[in-house]
């Protein structure tokens, strides 16, 4: 892969027969305008990231976490980009190419949950058991639904994934212009991209991290090789992807950790427990966990704040945060020809003692909060609604465009349904067979519940049932 054709400013539609303008952004600065002004992006305000519906301002939304993520990334980009540059890596690489990188990392950060449903990643797991429970026994017009779709249709579904909601939601659900979504560079769609597989090529024991998810739907598989083809990819990881996945992962991680602290899920002699094990395995790290933070409680005592607990807790978060930025630099850097290749295997925390770090962080947020019963009845109350709704939509849409009359009800419900979503189904099945439609007005109700913020999700359910 090069660096020439990975950063492809190009997009479906370019602009034809217009005059030089006297806008001086580059292309990819131009998305990241297209990004925040649209309604999908502001949407992410009123979607989970841990605690839905919470009503602290201080806890993360998916909103503040994909800020978050946007500038991780922007600054990590700049660290690798900058290395680049000053040990020559590669001869063809520029400055220009080190802002450009930058550019699409931060733009990348905004959109990567765009596709997610309400309800943070259980929305996802309850979907995906949604269709679990249903599939088999789904029937159209007399026949057995699960006979009627190709093998890759109904894996779609058993593996229903946000990443892939989130390039079909730019490419083709956002009408703003045309049926281009969107409309964004090559570049950053690719790098979205986390998984460039699709469904049928998901190998999750396989130790390659391209092939743990799905990457795109069938229905969107002609967008994925369009993109794929314009930056040389092909079938690899876009080097930028590992570099937004670390960002990712290090802003959820520690984020997680200091908003489970401001909701007492854990204590600072919690994190104190859990970080001594880790003071042993430092070595030579110039970042010890377990003294920075007691270095940083003193400083809270010598300082007089009034919770040198706390003080110290949300600043070791922030010293943390660059260390393991320092950390996946390295990863990128000391692993440059194998991702430059499409031969890297793992994520860029991976042989760093980063990766015992986030290996750890991850750990005490499943043990001390997804696992605690305030989550669970949260889990429970989440997965009533999103069955109660697909259940509703599913029956609604099933012969929405066909020959079958409606019943009353159905009709109302469908009507509920997004302009954008049902002209987006229109242009796709104009032409396809019976079962390639039945297939893509089950993507339709995907489609409309992933749009749904949290509180658009419990308000439409209940009124759905009468509840208000």
């Amino acid at each position: 892969m090069e660096w020439r054709t990975l950063l492809s400013p190009g997009r479906e539609r370019e602009s034809q027969g217009r005059t030089r303008s006297a806008d001086l952004r580059s292309e990819f600065e131009k998305d990241y305008h297209r990004i925040i002004g649209s309604a999908s992006f502001r949407r992410l305000q009123d979607k989970t990231q841990v605690f839905p519906l919470d009503k602290s301002d201080f806890i993360r939304t998916r909103l503040t976490h994909s800020l978050e993520v946007s500038s991780l990334g922007k600054s990590l980009g700049q660290n690798i980009g900058e290395n680049i540059l000053e040990y020559r890596r590669n001869s063809g690489f520029t400055p220009q190419m080190k802002e450009d990188i930058s550019h699409i990392l931060e733009c990348a950060g905004l959109i990567h949950d765009i596709g997610n449903p309400p309800f943070g990643h259980f929305g996802e797991i309850a979907i995906r058991e949604w269709f679990a429970r249903n599939l088999p026994e789904m029937t159209f017009c007399g026949n057995r639904v699960e006979d009627m779709l190709t093998d890759q249709m109904k894996l779609d579904f058993l593996h229903f994934e946000g990443n892939a909601q989130a390039l079909r939601l730019v490419t083709k659900l956002h009408y703003l212009v045309d049926e281009h979504g969107m409309n964004l560079t090559f570049a950053l769609l690719n790098t979205i991209i986390k998984y460039p597989v699709s469904s049928t090529g998901i190998r999750s024991g396989s130790g390659n991290i391209k092939e743990k998810k799905m990457g795109y739907y069938l229905a969107d598989e002609e967008i994925f090789r369009k993109v794929t083809q314009a930056t040389g990819a092909g079938g690899n990881r876009h080097p930028l992807t590992y570099i937004l996945e670390a960002a990712d992962d290090l802003a959820y991680k520690t984020a997680d950790i200091e908003d489970a602290f401001v909701k007492g899920f854990i204590t600072y002699q919690t994190l104190e427990k859990e970080l001594a094990p880790l003071e042993k395995s430092a070595g030579q790290s110039s970042f010890r966990p377990l003294s920075k933070l007691h270095q940083l409680y003193e400083r809270g005592v010598n300082r007089g704040v009034g919770n040198p607990e706390s003080y110290a807790v949300k600043n070791w978060i922030v010293s943390a945060q660059g260390f393991l930025i320092s950390c996946a630099t390295f990863g990128f850097t000391a692993n440059y020809d194998s991702i430059m290749a499409g031969d890297h295997r793992k994520d860029l925390f991976a042989g760093t003692f980063g990766e015992k770090l986030m290996d750890l962080l991850g750990d005490m947020a499943y043990r001390y909060v997804f696992s605690s019963m305030e989550i669970y009845k949260m889990e429970v109350a989440e997965s009533a609604i999103l069955d109660a709704l697909m259940d509703r939509l599913v029956r609604a849409v099933l012969y929405y465009d066909t020959d079958v009359e409606q019943d009353t009800i159905d009709r109302r419900v469908v009507s509920f349904i997004s302009d954008n979503y049902k002209n987006a189904y229109k242009r796709q099945s104009a032409g396809r067979s019976e079962a390639e439609k039945l297939y893509l007005r089950l993507l339709l109700v995907t489609d409309y519940v992933c749009g749904m913020t949290d509180s658009f999700a419990k308000r439409l359910y209940q009124e759905m049932n009468g509840l208000i």
